[in-house]
């Protein structure tokens, strides 16, 4: 009997030729309604999920419209759920706005894989803090490097071959020295950590301090506090030349941090130790500084009076 070539030009090669294994992907790769509490967050997750303005407006929008974008995840190793590679603030605006189950594509990625792939989606966001870049870079360039990218100084003299450092950066427009200086801040200790993301100490001189040990940084932190001064790039570069020298202390650090820079030269610097004995000790640098403006406020206008009688 001979064979209908009309059927079979119907049927495509893909319909003839397909396995069961990739018609199990392909269901895979759709969209399911996976129950929200079986969502869990990436392990060692680099990016902060806050309640903040834009949260709200996200919570707001997810009320309205619902989740119209679907979360990656993929099988946790334990079969306890799924484990959220993109979709993390996403999953908790769904909380909060009451939802019962998200919209979700869950595939089967390898842990370097899907590393990448979570770092990749977030830093797609507008607004994203120096520690989470700098962690979001780590965990990158070692999933990079567990895939066998080169790493080697040489491989940037080789045509086609990219550090990893440089992939890492290359679909964010930074180099791969810039890579790695972001990566420095993850030896900072998490308060100065902090006071960089809070934009009180600037990024290229907490990229010098990181090369204090986890000590040097807290006499660092403290002679900071008691100076009341944030580091300058060359007083960063000095502490962490002395440090490498084995000249580094408190009293130091204390001294660079105490020297008079342009444009301050008319900056009172009063020890917290001097301070200490007139405020409560629970109370922080800023509190004791909120009460010094509020008692002169409280003085200036009292002058004031007695100059007008």
């Amino acid at each position: 009997m001979p064979i209908d070539s009309g059927n079979l030009a119907l049927k495509g090669l893909d319909d003839l030729f397909s396995t069961e294994e990739k018609r199990q992907e392909e269901q895979r790769e759709q969209v399911q309604q996976i129950p929200i509490d079986d969502l869990h967050p990436f392990t060692n997750h680099p990016f902060k999920v806050l309640d903040d303005e834009a949260m709200t407006r996200t919570v707001e929008s997810i009320t309205q419209y619902g989740v119209l974008s679907p979360l990656i995840a993929r099988p946790r190793p334990d079969g306890d759920g799924y484990e959220i590679i993109s979709g993390h603030r996403r999953q908790y605006a769904a909380k909060l706005a009451g939802l019962d189950t998200l919209p979700v594509i869950v595939r089967q990625m390898s842990d370097d894989a899907a590393v990448i792939l979570m770092v990749d989606s977030n830093l797609q966001r507008e607004h994203i803090l120096p520690s989470e870049r700098a962690f979001a870079y780590k965990m990158k360039l070692e999933a990079i490097k567990n895939q066998g990218a080169r790493s080697d100084l040489t491989s940037r003299q080789v045509v086609g071959k990219l550090e990893a450092a440089d992939l890492v950066g290359k679909g964010n427009e930074e180099s791969g020295r810039q890579v790695q200086r972001f990566i420095r801040l993850t030896n900072l200790i998490p308060e100065l950590l902090d006071m960089v993301d809070e934009k009180k100490i600037a990024f290229n001189p907490a990229v010098e301090l990181s090369y204090l040990d986890t000590n040097q940084q807290r006499d660092f932190l403290e002679a900071m506090q008691d100076t009341q001064n944030a580091p300058s790039l060359s007083q960063a570069q000095r502490l962490k030349k002395l440090a490498q020298e084995g000249h580094f202390s408190y009293d130091v650090a204390f001294a660079v941090m105490g020297e008079e820079k342009k444009g301050e030269l008319d900056k009172v610097v009063i020890k917290n130790d001097t301070l200490r004995k007139y405020f409560p000790r629970s109370y922080t640098p800023k509190q004791m500084e909120d009460t010094i403006i509020k008692l002169l406020d409280q003085w200036q206008r009292k002058q004031q009076r007695q100059n007008e009688r």
